[in-house]
């Protein structure tokens, strides 16, 4: 059975502290920058047309996060998305709210024809990125990630990504294996933009120059057990995310070792 060294990509992350490029929206910079740095990670926030190229050529690593869309955004993140194939940079889709509207609908689809190296989203997002639902309640999801299942590995085998579904279980397929990853905290949905801060947290490990589906594992096992953590000393959703950055910074190689609940078998 297929085995990752949660271990091994912690520390690689924390080692070469790769530069991630993120394109995101208005409500997430400050929580992806923190949250990026606290896990060892350098973050970049540029978003003009202009320099979107560059940055991602630079960068480990590229995220694209549809939350506060505009056209003049969505250019700017195809210039970024082409860009970083062409440097061989891994990048990820976050396709928020993928399914509320027409302009969500049509920039989701253009950015997956780009080739991306992971997608992560909640189970509503990937459902409607794989066009098997409705896409959820705006920005929340309406679905569980084992309802996403069957979605997430269509979606993958049909492009050829990373397909990681987060939720009270994540899930994460490339096609041909399926782990689950347990853990987290009932708060975690309660603090704005941690699922979103987990996209460029996805990015770092991508970053590393491991295999994908095993970075993406990683990424998430480590989310979760900080969130674990940080739930044990919180005591509402204001706590929590001072907590979450705590225990993310403090998070090492034993710890989420002993602590990740983690699960891999075939996909079907």
């Amino acid at each position: 059975m297929h085995t990752i060294d949660l271990a091994h990509h912690l520390g690689r992350v924390r080692e070469t502290r790769p530069l991630v490029h993120n394109i995101t929206n208005h409500v997430a910079m400050n929580t992806m920058a923190n949250v990026l740095l606290a896990h060892g990670a350098s973050p970049a926030m540029a978003h003009a047309r202009e320099e979107v190229g560059e940055f991602a050529a630079l960068a480990g690593a590229v995220t694209l996060n549809i939350g506060t869309l505009s056209p003049d955004w969505v250019n700017a993140m195809e210039d970024a998305a082409r860009a970083a194939t062409d440097a061989g940079t891994p990048w990820v889709l976050d396709p928020v709210a993928v399914g509320a509207t027409a302009l969500r609908r049509e920039a989701g689809a253009r950015l997956l024809a780009l080739s991306p190296t992971a997608v992560r989203g909640n189970a509503s997002e990937i459902m409607a990125l794989a066009e098997q639902g409705r896409g959820g309640q705006g920005v929340d999801s309406t679905d569980t990630t084992e309802a996403a299942e069957r979605a997430a590995v269509v979606l993958a085998r049909r492009t050829g990504a990373v397909v990681a579904v987060t939720g009270e279980t994540d899930l994460v397929t490339d096609g041909k294996r399926l782990a689950r990853v347990a853990g987290g905290h009932a708060l975690m949905p309660l603090v704005t933009t941690l699922g979103c801060a987990l996209t460029g947290v996805v990015g770092a490990h991508l970053a590393i120059g491991e295999e994908p589906f095993d970075a993406c594992v990683a990424a998430l096992a480590s989310y979760a057990v900080a969130g674990s953590i940080a739930g044990e000393h919180a005591s509402g959703p204001g706590s929590f995310a001072v907590a979450f950055l705590d225990a993310l910074h403090a998070l090492d190689a034993n710890t989420l070792t002993a602590r990740a609940q983690l699960e891999i078998t075939h996909a079907t």
